[in-house]
Formats: structure tokens, C-alpha cells, sequence
């Protein structure tokens, strides 16, 4: 069960949203506040899952509550921002605000957010004996030496950058990997990283695509991350922040079909 709060100083927009989240199973709107300060309150009482939070608020503002609820969150509760104001967007996801919905709401805008949360929740395979962990250590390791690239059991991968060096990313930091046909190695596009990061020239796209069920091939020379794909728009791939300045990720005509179906059902 997802728990959600909902932090909105108008009552006919939290009822809005509150009807159409009650159209998903696995959701439960466990409170809602009309002030930042019972918002807070209502976080330190439900610890939820889920906030829909609005920008302009009478007491504080959403940006600066986001800012107080690193105090007293333990981590797990991702805040949508909700607002009519775009020009706040930047903003939030500076304070590391988990997306944004806009005013009014949209179907499929909600839809995807909830779909990346689901996503974001998912457990990793518990490690119930110290053997089980060092044996699964040694299989990654075995596997990094062998193919460049490996998936940890707790979903983070194991890159080979070159023949010593190597990377550990959560694989909720990756957008996209591009094929270098000059170099004939794949890239990696990482949050937080200035440039692609470059893989062992024996990374291979199946060997990619195995990785994770988010990861799908849109051409062939793009595998993308589909929690963060917002859209499909003149053949080209918009994504969530902070891949949102990406526009050169095409999809080929052969991949359209099942880019449309693996985005439908994910």
C-alpha cells in the first residue's frame, strides 16, 4: 500500500486530486493538511510514502518546507511538487523534490508519476547470511571482471571504466546508454556526472538490456531508462530532471512498437 498526504491550501484541488488517487489500487490518502506547518506535523505522524505538496502555501512556502523536511524525514517519503507555476520547477528539484505535477491536473501525467514512485519503492533482495553476501560479492566481482558490467543485489551496478578502474551507480542515476560508433563502445549517462562515462569495449547491448527491466532499446544507438521518460514527441525522448536538457535520443522506427508497448505496461 502506498500512503500519500496531500499539502494544498485549496480545498477543491486537494479534492481533485484526492478523487482521482483513489482511482489506483494500492493508493491511500492517510491525510491532508492546508498549511505547511500542519503538513509537517502530518509527515512526522504518517511517515508516508507519497506527498503531493503545493508551492504556495499561506504559512510557508513549498520550497522552503522541502527544506525543513530533510529534519525530520527518514528518507523514504518522495514529495511531487503541485503547482500552476512552472517557473518553480527548477527551483524544487534543486531542493531534491522527487517530481512535479502541474495545475490542472493531468491524467497521464499523474499516472507516470505514480507508476516512477512504484519504481523508486521497489525492495531489493534481502541478504539474510553473511555467506549469501560474500558469495554473491565474489559472483559480481566474477562477473565485472568478465563482462565489464554487473548488477549488485542491492540493484546497484558495478562498471568497469577501463582495465583497474571501476564505478558503482544506482541504477535510479542512469538515463541513457549511447553506442560510440567511433569509438564502438557504449556510454553511460549518469546523474551528477559531468560527461558520459565510457564502458570496456566488450559491453554489448544485450548484456545491458539484461541489467534491469527499466531499460529498453528505442534505436541502435540508445537504450533508455524508462522512469524517466516522459514523453515520445517529433521522434524524440523527453525526460524527467536533471536529463531534461537531453534532445538528441531518437527512436527508431523498428523500436517504436515496443518502446509503446514496455511504456504502456510498466
Amino acid at each position: 500500500m502506498m500512503n500519500i498526504v496531500i499539502v494544498d491550501d485549496e480545498k477543491n484541488c486537494v479534492e481533485a486530486l484526492a478523487d482521482k488517487l483513489k482511482q489506483y489500487d494500492g493508493t491511500n490518502v492517510v491525510g491532508v493538511a492546508y498549511n505547511g506547518m500542519d503538513g509537517l506535523k502530518l509527515m512526522s505522524e504518517h511517515r508516508p510514502d507519497l506527498m503531493f505538496l503545493d508551492v504556495e502555501l499561506p504559512d510557508i512556502s513549498g520550497i522552503e518546507f522541502l527544506e525543513r523536511i530533510e529534519e525530520i524525514s527518514d528518507g523514504r517519503c518522495r514529495v511531487v511538487m503541485y503547482t500552476s507555476h512552472g517557473r518553480y520547477m527548477l527551483p524544487a528539484f534543486r531542493n531534491k523534490a522527487f517530481d512535479y505535477l502541474m495545475k490542472p491536473i493531468d491524467d497521464n501525467e499523474l499516472r507516470t508519476i505514480l507508476r516512477r514512485v512504484c519504481i523508486d519503492r521497489r525492495p531489493t533482495k534481502p541478504q539474510t547470511a553473511l555467506a549469501d553476501t560474500s558469495n554473491n560479492m565474489v559472483s559480481a566481482y566474477d562477473a565485472l571482471n568478465s563482462d565489464g558490467i554487473a548488477k549488485r543485489n542491492d540493484g546497484k551496478l558495478l562498471i568497469y571504466t577501463n582495465s583497474v578502474d571501476f564505478l558503482l551507480v544506482d541504477i535510479r542515476d542512469i538515463c541513457v546508454f549511447t553506442y560510440n560508433h567511433e569509438l564502438r563502445i557504449w556510454e553511460v549517462t549518469v546523474s551528477g556526472r559531468p560527461a558520459p562515462v565510457r564502458l570496456k569495449r566488450n559491453v554489448s547491448s544485450d548484456m545491458i538490456l539484461e541489467l534491469d527491466e527499466a531499460l529498453v532499446r528505442v534505436s541502435q544507438k540508445h537504450i533508455i531508462n524508462l522512469s524517466y521518460l516522459i514523453e515520445v514527441a517529433d521522434n524524440t525522448c523527453h525526460f524527467y530532471p536533471p536529463f531534461d536538457k537531453l534532445d538528441d535520443v531518437k527512436v527508431g522506427r523498428l523500436f517504436r512498437k515496443k518502446l509503446i508497448d514496455r511504456f504502456s505496461s510498466f
